[in-house]
This record gives structure tokens, sequence and C-alpha cells, in this order.
């Protein structure tokens, strides 16, 4: 016996190895949020812990070791005997990220990275891997939005499932997997609370419909519950809510879902009324929730022990109801229905089904129980407890062979729990005999052959009152039936007409099944039926319907697909993309494949087999590569591409705008990337008081400010999963005049390039600008520009108030400001003090001021001899840049779109080229750094700029 503590307490294990008569303490150092024993070995455990670690024991809890961290809840599970290499084998899922998780296999005590399995090549879901009997089940996203389902038989290598071609799945269940065969609930792209059941063949791969929507609902823990029974004791049997014309109905199937039918209603009442109930407009319909607790029976309950006993709780009428909910038996494997109770009672199993004993589902207390020995059709009438009890929970001993059951609930909500232990072989005086047996032929409607045998049972009388016990056994013999077109269900890509008769589906064609054919072997041609899997009929219709074998034929490969393993159009610089690749038709044996993969490599196989692990290979660059898979053979070849993205990680973007910009002209701006190529970008602009953004596939935008004062601009760059932005202020006047700013040496040694010392020196040094020359505050602006050495540049702007209308005075007042900021700068009059014992000095670059733009359309003759001025000094500086020489103080306004385009720009609209770096973000109103210091020439108030590039 193993008690875990309340972790809220203490993490221990009390252990007991003589029936409960004493405990041994073991502390953890973790805690227990779940365990997994092992089928086989009774003393091998898995414990998962709260912080996703997942730890192992083989001596029954008394020694844990750690076997994996990151591992997802509910997603680890024990080897299976014959088809595991090794027993002491786990099979889990761990998270990698948020939308990663890896399919691995561990030893037991030896779980290292060498001698990890890792049976699915990539990455798959989170919380998608289901290992079930011998099946595997993983999920992959893809790019298309709708996951593909891999399954694995017998641990053999995984395929996708293949499911009806417009099946579409938006979730997938698996539901059974037992007999050879996996039942799977499938909610198809138009279903929103219903799910379609599907079949497969025995290799998992290949699926046909069973039944159209059938219900769900969500469990306690958020789980998706399907309104599926399979029933214990008889192969093949279920029971199914089904959804038609928002009505539940309750169907029943003798065989795997090849054929349903509803349930025919009781012919009367508890009370012995008749109830006129006719098929289809009136039947049974029953409740098929399984309780997850394991101390209450749920709504319906059978027994592998008993077989044909189904116990359930429901409702007559046209539909399911949760009103007048009634107690049903059938002894007789759901052909006939008793009511044995008018209001819900939880019903157990003792003695293997010779004993039924119902306990009523009420809030109140209560002290009687009932009991039958008859399979429901006589109930007596015991109490268990003087003082009547709230019954929390029933459960019975250990299997359902013994006659003894523990009931436990209070007295009071205040009180503590009381346990009631009821031993009912008192009530026997004798154990079974042989007389007491009988014979009982399972039958659906009067039907002996199920599943292709007629099957015959061994079972207690209904007058027998003894104990059957431990030693009794289900006894059942079976004899061959003939096969029937019962027997058979539609194949793969076959579709049942009204008729019974099996036709291809309109997207499928018959010939792509000899697809893994090899030249020379044989295939087998499907008629478009298959027998019903775990159906054991023989003769009679089955050379019809069987899948007749025939030579493979030779033809060229086709449907040849290329996929990357993790399902995306996408990876990261410098990881392993893995391709697979997978062919519908051709001889895989001789057909050779080659992989281009669009990088300037490219390798090639002699055969499809050779690669069932994948293609790996490491992209050493940004950008979008056409892989190319070709598929050839002696008769012909076919060719698919896949178009991937190589990104890498955004991590620093920079906005490269002009401080001050001319009302009515335009400008230009640039978003500057870190690392320069990341892959696909796309970019947001949101411009001043704009409420639609401007989105480009481009770095740069050109536009214009109408109104004076201050615009904002901010871009956004989105690239992959990464979105950063940036933002600046842009001043916009009509016209104005600058400078650039120097300093001395010492400066540099202080400065970080970030833009926050940027913004807080720049208001140091406006602000000594303005105490040195007093200058008002509202007329000058100073920005500290990104890069070494460290410069800036202030921008003098026009006062309103004194010169509105009368442009020829205002640009004399800033001439004069000009002169007096430049003297005092040459006078060394503009200092400040940065830290303690810095004392940095701000200079004049040796420079001309900038041009101040006049927005009228007359110009004089002098501006004509001007503007020829302009031409030779271009002349010269067209030499200077030829010969490479860099003459100080000539700078020119610059913004390059490319390097062979020229473009005409406003000189109140600077801006910079692209810097290949972070440090490169390089300088004034984002000036362009070429082998020449650019910079604006003369002081000519005329809208142009040379532009040399």
């Amino acid at each position: 016996i193993m008690l875990l503590t309340d972790p809220e307490v203490e993490s221990s294990l009390l252990i007991s190895s003589d029936e409960g008569a004493t405990y041994q303490k073991y502390r953890l150092n973790f805690y227990i949020l779940s365990l997994l024993f092992h089928p086989e070995q009774e003393d091998w455990i898995l414990a998962y812990s709260h912080d996703q670690k997942l730890y192992s024991s083989v001596e029954f809890g008394r020694r844990w070791q750690m076997v994996h961290e990151r591992v997802a809840p509910n997603r680890f599970y024990w080897s299976k005997m014959g088809l595991d290499k090794e027993p002491g084998l786990i099979h889990l899922e761990t998270s990698i990220s948020e939308g990663q998780a890896l399919y691995v296999t561990c030893k037991l005590q030896n779980c290292t990275d060498a001698n990890k399995g890792k049976p699915f090549p990539g990455y798959i879901d989170p919380n998608s891997l289901v290992v079930q009997d011998e099946y595997v089940f993983v999920q992959v996203g893809n790019s298309a939005g709708r996951p593909i389902y891999y399954v694995s038989a017998k641990r053999d290598v995984f395929t996708p499932m293949k499911l009806p071609k417009y099946t579409l799945p938006k979730d997938l269940h698996v539901i059974s997997t037992d007999e050879n065969r996996v039942v799977a609930a499938v909610q198809e792209w138009n279903q929103n609370e219903t799910y379609n059941l599907y079949v497969s063949d025995t290799s998992g791969v290949y699926y046909t419909l069973a039944l159209e929507n059938v219900v769900s609902s969500m469990g306690p823990e958020g789980n998706v519950m399907i309104d599926l029974y399979e029933v214990a004791g008889i192969k093949g049997m279920f029971l199914a809510n089904k959804k038609t014309d928002n009505q539940v109905k309750t169907h029943i199937t003798y065989n795997r879902g090849r054929d349903w039918r509803l349930l025919q209603a009781p012919r009367k009442d508890l009370r012995g009324n008749s109830i006129h109930c006719v098929l289809p407009y009136c039947s049974l319909h029953l409740h098929l929730q399984v309780s997850a607790n394991p101390y209450t029976s749920g709504n319906i309950a059978s027994r592998d022990s008993a077989p044909g006993i189904i116990v359930a709780s429901g409702s007559i009428g046209s539909e399911l109801t949760s009103t007048n909910v009634s107690v049903f038996v059938a002894s007789d494997a759901g052909n006939t229905w008793r009511q044995i109770f008018d209001e819900e009672y939880a019903v157990l199993y003792l003695d293997q089904g010779g004993a039924l004993v119902a306990i009523r589902h009420t809030p109140l207390p209560i002290r009687h129980l009932w009991l039958s020995f008859d399979e429901g059709l006589q109930w007596n009438k015991y109490s268990f407890t003087n003082t009547p009890l709230f019954v929390d929970g029933v459960l019975g001993e250990p299997g359902e062979e013994t006659l003894i059951m523990t009931i436990f609930g209070h007295v009071s909500h205040r009180s503590e729990w009381q346990l009631v232990k009821i031993d009912f072989r008192s009530i026997f005086n004798r154990r079974c005999t042989e007389a007491d047996y009988q014979t009982w032929h399972l039958l659906n409607q009067g039907e002996p052959c199920l599943m292709g045998v007629k099957r015959i049972y061994r079972k207690l009388k209904p007058t027998s009152r003894c104990v059957m016990g431990k030693t009794y056994s289900v006894s059942m013999t079976s004899g061959p039936c003939d096969c029937t077109e019962a027997d058979f269900e539609c194949d793969y890509g076959f579709e049942r007409r009204t008729d019974g008769k099996c036709t291809p589906a309109f997207w499928f064609h018959p010939s792509s099944m000899s697809r893994s054919c090899t030249t020379g072997m044989t295939f087998l041609n499907s008629t478009g039926y298959r027998k019903v899997v775990s159906n054991n009929c023989t003769a009679g219709v089955s050379v019809e319907y069987t899948a007749r074998r025939q030579q493979c034929p030779i033809q060229a490969p086709k449907g040849l697909h290329l996929v990357t393993s993790e399902g995306t159009l996408s990876t990261k610089l410098g990881t392993n993309v893995t391709f697979l690749l997978f062919l519908e038709e051709g001889d895989g044996a001789r057909t050779s494949i080659t992989l281009d993969f669009g990088d300037g490599h490219a390798l090639t196989y002699s055969n499809v087999s050779s690669i069932e692990d994948g293609i790996k290979h490491i992209y050493k660059a940004v950008g979008i590569y056409r892989v190319t898979a070709t598929g050839e053979n002696s008769l012909g070849s076919e060719t698919v591409m896949l178009y991937l993205h190589v990104t890498c990680q955004l991590e620093y973007i920079h906005l490269s705008a002009p401080f001050v910009a001319v009302r009515n002209k335009e400008v230009n701006l640039t978003a500057v990337l870190w690392p320069s190529q990341v892959g696909t970008v796309t970019y947001i602009w949101w411009i001043g008081n704009n409420t639609e953004p401007v989105i480009t596939l481009e770095g740069s935008v050109a536009c214009t400010f109408s109104r004076e004062g201050i615009s904002t601009v901010t871009v956004q760059v989105s690239a992959g999963n990464t979105i950063l932005q940036d933002r600046k202020s842009i001043a916009v006047h009509e016209y104005f005049r600058s400078h650039l700013l120097a300093f001395s040496s010492n400066l540099d040694d202080h400065n970080p390039d970030v833009a926050e010392w940027r913004l807080d020196v720049s208001r140091v040094i406006k602000n000594s600008l303005i105490e040195a020359t007093g200058v008002r505050e509202d007329r000058l602006l100073v920005t500290v520009l990104p890069g070494l050495p460290t410069a800036a540049e202030f921008f003098l702007l026009p006062d309103k108030q004194l010169t509105e209308g009368k442009a020829e005075k205002s640009y004399a007042h800033l001439d004069q400001l000009s002169e007096v900021l430049l003297n005092a700068l040459n006078q060394n009059l503009v200092q400040f003090t940065l830290r303690p014992g810095v004392q940095v000095t701000v200079y004049a670059a040796h420079l001309s001021a900038a041009p101040l733009v006049d927005t009228s359309e007359n110009h004089s003759g002098s501006a004509m001899l001007m503007l020829l001025s302009l031409v030779v000094v271009g002349l010269a500086v067209f030499v200077i840049y030829k010969f490479k020489r860099k003459i100080p103080g000539l700078n020119v306004y610059a913004q390059m779109q490319n390097e062979k385009e020229q473009e005409m720009m406003s000189p109140a609209n600077p801006t910079g080229a692209t810097p290949s770096s972070q440090r490169d973000l390089v300088h004034s109103l984002e000036i362009l750094d070429t082998e020449f210091n650019s910079r604006p020439i003369g002081k000519y108030p005329l809208g142009l700029t040379l532009i040399c590039g």
C-alpha cells in the first residue's frame, strides 16, 4: 500500500508491505502531481512533479531518480512488451518552446543524451503525443494552418494519417486502439459541437467514415468528451449519441461501426404500464459519460467479467433529455432494455455480475441500498447504517469477483469522513455449481452472426443465488459464419451509396493505392471493400469483396511531396532544417531523388526509402530559397518546389529622419535595421496625426508636412514574430538656419552612443548656448548626432510674431542671430560641465551656415548667376570626389537611394543613407558620411541642392 501525504504539509510517501499494519515514511525532494505504475513490473513507478520533471523508481517509491525535465503533463508512457526493444523504455514528450515539443524515448535508469531515442524526425505540436497499444500518434502544424497527424504502427516509421481528402480536420482524438484498429473522433472544418467517427485499417493509416455528428462536451479539466462508449465484454460493440436535426439520439453498433441502429425502448415501465414508443420516431436514449472519479459510477457501466449486462441512465422519447432520467438495464447486450429505477442511481457489479448493488444519487443523506441477484429483474432493499449518511462515493474491492464494498461519506457537512464496509457473503449460503449456469447466445435483433462468428456464453441463471468466486472465468464458444456484404466496410477512398454499394469518391483515384509498389512485386488491388478488422467470417462472398493481388505496375513517379519536418516555411539562420519527401505513386525503390537546397548545394539519393528519416541542411545566409525536389525513374520524372524563408532575429531599429523640415517640402524617412538582413520585413509608418498607417515592404518613405509645429513619426518593423519600433519628432517651419557643432575631444571618452545620453547632452548644450548668447529658448533647437566622433547641430528658427509676412526681414534677423552664436562659439564662450573635472568646450565646425529656403516663385537675375556658381562648385566637387580627396569643411546634404541614382532635394530635408551597422548611424539629420563630408554650400535663398553620387 502506498499513501501520499498532503503536499501543503510535507512531501512524503508512506509505504506498507504488510497490508497496512505498519508504514515506513520516505521523504521526497519534489511534489508528486501524478503517478504511473508499470503494467507488468509492480515496483516500477513514474512520478510527475509540479515543476514538469519526471522521476522513476524501481523500488516501489523507496528511492527515486530524475528521468527528464520539461516533460509535458500526462504525455509519458511505459513501453509495451513485445513492441519496444526494452521493458524499461519510457516514451515522453518534452517541451522545447511555447509552440514546439519533441518525442523522445529514454531508458528507465539511464536517460542521457547518448541513450535518448528520437523516433519522430522533427518537432511536434505541444500535448500531441499519444502512445496507445501498438500505435504512436503525433501532430505537426503546417503553414496552411491545418495540423498533419502522423501514426506509427508497431513502432515502425511515422506516416501521415489518411483521412478522406476533404475532411480538413480542426481537431482529432484517438478513442480506441484495441483489436489492431484505430477509432478516431475528428472535428471537421464545418463542425463546432460534434465530431465524426472514423475507423482505420490495421496499419492505422487509412480511415473511413463510421458515424457522423457524434455529440461532444467539455470535461471538468477542459478536455473534450466524446459521447461514445465501448461496451466491455463484447468485442466490436459501441454506443454513441448522434445529433440529427438538432436532436440527440443514441445509436448502437455490433460490428465496429459498420452498421448503426436506434435502441428499442422497453415495452413496459417500472410499474408495469405499457410504453408506446415506435421506431424511428421514439427510442431509448442513454447518457454515455463515464465518471472521471473512480469512486462514482458515472452514467453507464459494463464489465468484461459480466458480458451482456449494461446499466445506464437515460430517457425515452424522440431525443435524449436531462429531465425525467431513469435507470435502465440490458442483460442481452442491448437488444432489450428494462427500466429498474425512475431516479438516478449508482450501480456496482459484485461477484462478476452475479449481484448488482444500487445506491441512490441524491444530495440528501441515505441509509439504504438495493441488491439484485438476477441481472436487475428484482431488487431487495437493505439498510447499511443506522444513521443516515451523505454518500460521497462507493468503492468496490479490486476486481468484480468479490462481495465486499465500501461506502464513504459524512454524517453532517462538518463531520469527517466515515467509511462503511459491507460484506455480502453472509447472504449466500453456497458456491455455484454447473447446474447454476446456462448458455446465452449473443444476437443482434435475432441475427446470430456478429463479427463473422456465432458467440455462445456461459452465464449464471437468474434464479440461482450462489457465489461464483474468483475461480470463475467467462467462457465463450464460437462458430464460424459465411461472409456476407455486412462483414465488409468501404475501403479508403470509397463511399457508401444509398443502395449500400461502395463507389470511389470524386477525389479518389483507385490506381494511387499501388504507390508503394516495387517493380516485380505484387500489391493488393482494392475492390472498394475491406473486411471489418477482427471479423472472422470465412468463404461466402469473401472472394468477391476481398482485395485482389496483382503485379505492381511500372509507372513514373507521381504525387511527390516536399515539406519541412516542422511543417513550416521558415527557419532561423544557422539551424538544421529537415526536409521530408513522400511519393504517392511510382516505384520508390527505383526512383532516384535529387534535392536542390537553392543555395548552390544539392544531394542525390538512389531511392526514396533511403531518405525516410529526412534530409538535413543548414543555411548560412538570410534569404528566400527555392528548394527543388525531383523524383526520376526510367519512365519519367516529377518536380516539386518549396520556398523557404531563412531569417534571423531582428535586434534593433533606428528611424533616420530630419530634425527640422520645411513645410510642404518632401522629406525622406528611413528605417535602419540591425542586423541589416533579417528576412522578409514589413514596415508600418505612423506619420503625424494620420489615423491610418502607411504599410510598405521598403525601408524608406517620402512625405510632406503641411502644418508648422512638431510632428511625430513612428515606424514599426515586423520581422517574423518580432515587432520593434522607433519614434522621432520633427520640427516643421517655413525656413530655418543651421550649423554643425564640434566638441573638445574629451567628450568622446564619455559618449556611450545611446539615444537617452544624446537627448540629455542636447539639452545641456542648448542651455549653454542660451546662457552665452541670450537667444530665446523657442528660437533654438539642438540635437546631438549618433556616432563618433561626437557632433551636434543647432537650428535657428524664425520669430513668427516679429517677421510674419516679412521674409526678407526674417532672413536678416536670422543672419544676425547666427553671427551672434558663431561669434560666441569661435570665442570659446560656450562650455558645460559633463561631470566633476570634465569641462567640455563647444566649437562651430568650419562650415558655412545652411541656406535659407525662399518658398516664393520670383527669382531675380542674380539668382541665375548664383545657380551658375553652384554648377561650377559642383564640378569642383565632382573632381574632388573622383580623386578621393577629403577636404575638411565641405559638406552637402545628401540622400542616396542607390549607388546609381541622383536626386534633387530640399536643403531643409537632409537625411542619411542606410548604415551598415549600429555604430554607423551617423551624422546630422542623419547625414551621409561618404568619401567626402557633404554639407550645403552658400547662403542662397533657392530650393536647390547639388547632389553628387
